[in-house]
């Protein structure tokens, strides 16, 4: 596939370099391509394409968006038609919402004709650097109401190194997925326990 990065921070990085191994052609649409963040990606992978948001947006099937969410609306004004690509909302409107939508993937749904699906949100991007723990590893988790977005955030996923991705759900399970992530931020980061913990699911 070929992907696109939008927000090329933590989340964005690891991602994009899970997935060049696995054989994807990876861009980053930037604003500055002369940033601190960039240029640490492009030391660690020199054959991402950097270019403006615009136009990575415009040459790419995926658009993985790893901004934060309050700026939803003004990425939508940027790209242009996007019908036909998918969007893989991985942002958590924990404490800034893309008014008035409750989420970016409600931004997202109500403006553009693209497939969208919310799922990298769950987990902490060192679990997306290396999802394995032991013998097994971790598991995500997706929700949305396109089948086609859920099919390829599910294959990304996989292509990232985790072992499963559970359908949450339809739209109206989105924000609870939201909240599902704030599990993960609750036990990382106010109980104690360290950013490196995952989260798996197990079947009887």
């Amino acid at each position: 596939m070929t992907i696109a990065i939008i927000g090329h921070g933590n989340v964005g990085g690891a991602l994009a370099g899970q997935w060049l191994k696995a054989g994807h052609e990876i861009m980053v649409g930037a604003r500055n391509p002369k940033s601190e963040k960039l240029e640490r990606l492009l030391s660690r992978h020199p054959e991402i394409a950097v270019m403006g948001v615009a136009k990575a947006v415009q040459s790419a099937e995926v658009l993985l968006i790893a901004t934060p969410p309050e700026i939803a609306n003004t990425l939508v004004q940027q790209w242009g038609d996007v019908s036909g690509k998918t969007i893989i909302d991985a942002t958590n409107a924990i404490r800034k919402k893309p008014d008035p939508y409750p989420t970016a993937y409600h931004a997202f749904v109500a403006q553009t004709e693209a497939a969208v699906v919310k799922c990298f949100n769950t987990t902490g991007y060192e679990n997306m650097l290396n999802p394995t723990y032991g013998d097994q590893a971790l598991d995500l988790f997706m929700a949305g109401d396109s089948e086609t977005a859920k099919e390829v955030a599910n294959q990304l996923a996989l292509d990232a190194g985790f072992a499963a991705c559970y359908d949450f759900g339809k739209a109206d399970r989105v924000e609870l997925l939201e909240q599902f992530a704030l599990a993960w931020i609750n036990l990382a980061l106010f109980q104690g326990h360290g950013r490196s913990i995952g989260l798996k699911l197990l079947k009887r």
